[in-house]
């Protein structure tokens, strides 16, 4: 068997990872716009390209002949990757360009919802011109602006994190409107963020365990977003301020949703379905959905795999996941970045940095992100580098380990040492016994 990953960050090595643990040992081939050491090590063929050059990445998969392809990051997806695949006979674990408007346009995952009575919508509105954003924003008090495409995680401004006044977000809002004709105007949710995944094979979805991102660069949640700068899940595969009905409304909703999507295009959803929520005193709302694998959130649940990965894949794509028992691990994972000085703004690059992993614990697994190896040294690529996630049967025993990993690495970089701490965490029990008791 031969399968082909495409993308290249930590969250390609995660899954290169997982299809090298397949007990079908099957042959892993990369398309990568650059070198991932983690992936060299799992891979027998890397390709160099760019992701969009769906010319170059048909060529090469006509050459190689996979059995499928599995689709890692946002923007081949939403431009049509699966699609071009499939005219030359290979499915993808990764929906077609027609269902992954449900990430590339916030407007339509918004509409969509609205149109077929899907529980979790946000106060909101689509604009395309100025006129009656200034009233909305003032009805909803507190607003969140989103850019209506894809903007790698930099679209959505949040009034109080982004900008603190009115005309401030107005003038966000304008540029938006400038660039892609429409805006979408959100009211602000209380509460606290938490993301959940599924399988998805054109029937039924399968969840994996929850997870939070921490994205902002700094302790305490100071500082601006990024890609998320680490991750945490626990070993009952909820998260220590979630609720079973907070968990089962996220999934109602992710059920419901997928529901009318399919309904909307006429096609089946086969790949991955990555919920962001929040839990708020209303219950669980629906902050985005993105439609491939969470990046640091595979990080934490996919070491947990303990069905063959190849097996899941394969029932996403034959439409079999009901009669397809995937189980996880029951253990807590925290995942924690390790980033460029600067980052995200101004970060170092192409400077030199040292692993030394016999320093890291043998329970942490190391994921390669923008790096390069070259002459046997590693160089930064400017963001996000190297995550380490700790595995243990609590979350004070995985944070432990993903800190003592952070260790290993010299250089000018930095990470979030408070990721996955008991102080964080209770800081956010203790937000939501406020909001459920308020």
């Amino acid at each position: 068997m031969k399968i082909l990953v495409l993308g290249n960050g930590a969250r390609e090595h995660a899954i290169c990872q997982a299809l090298g643990k397949s007990s079908k040992n099957p042959e892993v081939i990369s398309y990568a716009n650059a070198h991932n050491p983690g992936i060299a090590q799992i891979a027998k063929t890397v390709e160099i390209g760019d992701l969009m050059d769906f010319q170059h990445l048909t060529r090469f998969a006509k050459n190689e002949k996979p059995d499928f392809a599995i689709l890692g990051p946002d923007d081949p997806i939403a431009t049509g990757a699966a699609d071009e695949l499939n005219k030359i006979g290979i499915p993808s674990v990764g929906p077609t360009k027609k269902l992954a408007r449900l990430e590339s346009s916030k407007s339509f995952a918004r509409k969509l919802l609205d149109k077929y009575d899907v529980p979790g919508n946000p106060k909101h509105k689509t604009f395309f011109t100025e006129e009656g954003i200034r009233e909305f924003s003032q009805e909803c008090g507190e607003i969140v602006i989103k850019y209506d495409g894809l903007a790698g995680g930099k679209g959505v401004q949040v009034q109080g994190d982004h900008f603190s006044t009115l005309d401030e977000g107005l003038a966000y809002a304008q540029e938006c409107l400038r660039k892609s004709g429409k805006v979408v105007i959100e009211e602000k949710l209380i509460g606290q963020e938490f993301s959940l995944m599924f399988f998805v094979d054109g029937n039924s979805l399968t969840p994996m365990p929850a997870v939070q991102d921490n994205k902002r660069a700094f302790v305490n949640d100071r500082g601006p977003n990024t890609g998320g700068m680490g991750t945490i899940s626990d070993a009952d595969h909820s998260l220590p301020f979630l609720t079973p009905k907070d968990i089962q409304q996220a999934k109602d909703i992710s059920i419901r949703a997928i529901g009318a999507l399919q309904a909307e295009c006429d096609e089946p959803f086969k790949g991955i379905l990555f919920g962001g929520f929040m839990v708020t005193k209303k219950g669980v709302k629906l902050i985005e959905y993105n439609v491939r694998f969470g990046d640091p959130e595979s990080l934490n649940v996919l070491p947990l795999l303990s069905t063959d990965f190849v097996d899941v894949c394969e029932a996403i794509i034959g439409g079999t996941l009901a009669e397809t028992n995937v189980e996880f691990f029951q253990q807590a994972t925290v995942c924690k970045y390790v980033v460029p000085e600067g980052y995200p703004d101004t970060p170092v690059k192409d400077v030199a940095i040292v692993l030394d992993e016999s320093e890291v614990p043998e329970e942490v697994e190391i994921f390669y992100a923008s790096v390069d190896k070259k002459n046997n040294e590693l160089l930064l690529q400017g963001s996000r580098a190297i995550a380490f996630t700790g595995i243990a049967d609590t979350l004070a025993e995985a944070q432990y380990l993903a800190e003592t990993a952070t260790k290993a690495v010299k250089g000018p970089v930095f990470h979030r040492e408070d990721i996955g701490t008991a102080e964080l965490i209770t800081s956010r029990i203790e937000m939501m016994k406020k909001i459920r008791t308020s």
